[in-house]
């Protein structure tokens, strides 16, 4: 089961929150920066503006900066403190960003060409930007406000004084409705839409434009930070328990088989023990009636190489092709001689001398003789008895004795 799946047994994320100022409430100006400065050293000399063009202490204002990479000038943006009542500070503790509007009308993907006016509605006024170059940071923020019953007239010229005020324009982009938070924005982004002008930010990106206190916005990031760790860990462990869980189910699943299985071959068991019996004996039968035991031609053919000084003192054959040789000679080098060329001999396919031990001049040693198949396809019919129901030949009878001398003729005589 993936983490995606798990996601639908948890409870559902609270809506993103992101906080919109209006523009009204600050004040802004655009400031040189250091060329080839990083992010962070732009974060302190964009600081260090607000601290010398404000008229108020830096710790009674809510500042934010906006600039981008390769950009030469930054433009900050600051409001005083007592200008936000207890209860807008309060709903920003569970905003993810608190940001000016116009700000969020600024996508880094598609910077306004040199010399573009962008128009924003607010709920307080219209908000020009001014883009002297290509950097994606406007050079001049001038708000012009508008009270709340103003009128279509009302709004039309004070879109035609905010335009005045710019020098040369070569393109006027006007967005058509005030911007809004997308709430569907991909965790860790922020997608903007005024009309249908959109831009996206990154959650770093995001960072330095939030006008809430930098310290307690490093302590915000620090405890997110925290928080991601303890919900991926708390996936994980969820992820373990549910595979833990499917292991156990195939673990008894496995046992239920296994079981299955043994019952099965227990009730074939002795079917298959009748027909390994039947296959043995037809087997024994088959050998019985077709092979035989041929230990004379196994030592004939033996003898055809056996040195005259070799003796064999006993002969046993180990199955059908097979035979187990003792024997002795006075010459020890007739020994390898003799292994040598019954290992070249044809129908023996492995002979091989084993324990030879020489004593008083004499040297013994077993030979295990191995044939092939067909060593000794001629000549091995075996003698045909005689038929059963034949009748033995006649024994020859007896010669007669000779007539003995008639003893009363011998007498009378």
């Amino acid at each position: 089961m993936s983490l995606t799946s798990l996601k639908r047994f948890l409870p559902s994320a609270p809506p993103r929150q992101v906080v919109l100022v209006p523009d009204a409430l600050f004040f802004m100006r655009s400031v040189p920066v250091t060329e080839a400065a990083t992010a962070a050293e732009v974060a302190a000399q964009a600081e260090l503006a607000v601290e010398s063009l404000a008229p108020f202490p830096i710790a009674q204002l809510y500042y934010g900066h906006l600039w981008q990479p390769g950009a030469t000038h930054a433009l900050i943006y600051a409001a005083y403190r007592k200008r936000f009542t207890a209860d807008d500070v309060e709903q920003w503790a569970g905003a993810e960003a608190v940001l000016p509007s116009f700000v969020t009308v600024l996508n880094k993907d598609a910077a306004p060409a040199p010399a573009t006016v962008v128009i924003v509605p607010g709920s307080m006024g219209f908000t020009g930007l001014y883009f002297a170059d290509a950097s994606g940071v406007p050079t001049q923020v001038r708000v012009e406000p508008l009270l709340a019953e103003a009128t279509d007239a009302d709004r039309a010229a004070a879109r035609d004084r905010l335009l005045a005020a710019f020098p040369e324009k070569y393109q006027v982009i006007e967005a058509a409705a005030e911007p809004q938070f997308d709430q569907e924005s991909p965790q860790g982004a922020f997608v903007f839409r005024a009309g249908e002008v959109e831009s996206r930010f990154e959650r770093a990106e995001i960072e330095p434009l939030d006008v809430r206190d930098k310290a307690d916005l490093a302590a915000r990031r620090r405890a997110h930070a925290r928080d991601v760790i303890l919900w991926r860990t708390f996936l994980g462990c969820l992820a373990a328990i549910a595979l833990a869980a499917l292991l156990e189910i195939a673990l008894v699943g496995g046992a239920f088989w296994q079981r299955q299985r043994l019952a099965l071959e227990a009730r074939q068991k002795p079917v298959v023990e009748s027909i390994m019996t039947s296959q043995a004996l037809a087997t024994r039968i088959d050998e019985l009636s077709t092979k035989r035991l041929l230990p004379f031609e196994m030592m004939a053919l033996i003898n055809t190489v056996r040195p005259p000084t070799i003796q064999f003192t006993r002969t046993v054959t180990t199955g059908l092709l097979t035979m187990d040789i003792e024997a002795q000679t006075n010459s020890s080098g007739a020994i390898d001689s003799f292994r040598s060329e019954l290992n070249a001999l044809d129908g023996i396919n492995r002979a091989e001398v084993l324990d030879v031990r020489s004593r008083d001049g004499v040297s013994t040693f077993r030979s295990v003789v191995t044939f092939e198949q067909d060593a000794f396809a001629r000549g091995t019919t075996p003698i045909e008895a005689p038929p059963a129901s034949a009748t033995p030949p006649a024994t020859p009878a007896a010669p007669a004795a000779p007539p003995q001398p008639d003893q009363t003729d011998s007498e009378d005589e």
